[in-house]
């Protein structure tokens, strides 16, 4: 994975791993997404459960605390040597760098006739609707597809940094109805859906511009201008949420859709 620049003081610029500071700092935001989606869907012992797009395998992690079966899939090498690591040896979990397709081959690089009960898309991205279509037939008929994104813009106080990508770019947030759209489009049953609160607290602000950069939401960002200028102006639009004691702190909701395999 190509390194990010992230300023560690004012006169001194040092290249991180990106996928790291994803996995250390910025994945663990979303902790109380994944714990509502398991606990609605009662996911435990017998659940086989497959990641799209599992990033460093902390959602995959949770599912097999509580009994699951799991399998993941990444197109970030980076991200998914660091999901290796963390997932326990010996419960038949496995993670693959790809899409859908490479996901075919049963959990645990078992028989092709495994089917999952419980799909997650938790990072949405464009093509996901293509992403779910492919990956349909690997998943037993009621099994739960589950989508995530943002929640209502006035609730997500990270939008405003968000924005900065937006202005250097013209990268836009997924609209308000995408999630729908993504089930229609992949002939699923839409069954329900949640809002979650998903604050993103940071140390500092040093903490708060690794993490925000390794979402990729800047990469576009960055080679249109320079890495400098994108950390100068994220550092100015979390200026309003720094507190007294140097922590930074963005309330966040996202919402998830929950859909059914025919």
């Amino acid at each position: 994975m190509t390194s990010t620049l992230v300023r560690h003081d004012p006169a001194r610029l040092v290249r991180r791993d990106a996928a790291r500071d994803w996995a250390e700092i910025q994945e663990r935001m979303l902790v109380p997404l994944y714990e509502a989606v398991y606990d609605r869907l009662d996911v435990g012992p017998g659940s086989r459960v497959l990641g799209l797009g599992c990033g460093s395998g902390l959602a995959l992690l949770m599912a097999a605390s509580r009994g699951a079966r799991v399998a993941g899939v990444d197109r970030d090498h980076a991200r998914v040597e660091l999901a290796r690591e963390r997932l326990p040896e010996g419960g038949g979990h496995t993670v693959v760098e790809g899409g859908p397709a490479e996901a075919g081959g049963g959990l645990g690089g078992g028989p092709a006739g495994v089917r999952y009960d419980v799909v997650t898309a938790f990072h949405t991205a464009a093509g996901l609707g293509a992403e779910l279509a492919a990956v349909t037939p690997l998943a037993e008929s009621g099994a739960a597809i589950v989508l995530a994104g943002w929640g209502p813009p006035e609730r997500c106080a990270t939008g405003s940094v968000l924005r900065v990508a937006a202005r250097l770019t013209g990268w836009r947030p997924a609209p308000r109805d995408e999630l729908e759209d993504v089930v229609a489009g992949a002939g699923l049953r839409p069954d329900g859906s949640g809002r979650v609160s998903c604050p993103f607290g940071y140390a500092d602000q040093d903490s708060a511009v690794r993490g925000l950069l390794s979402t990729g939401d800047f990469d576009a960002a960055i080679r249109a201008t320079e890495a400098s200028q994108v950390e100068k102006e994220i550092l100015e639009a979390l200026d309003p949420y720094v507190r007294g004691d140097g922590t930074v702190w963005m309330p966040n909701v996202f919402r998830y859709l929950i859909a059914r395999v025919p």
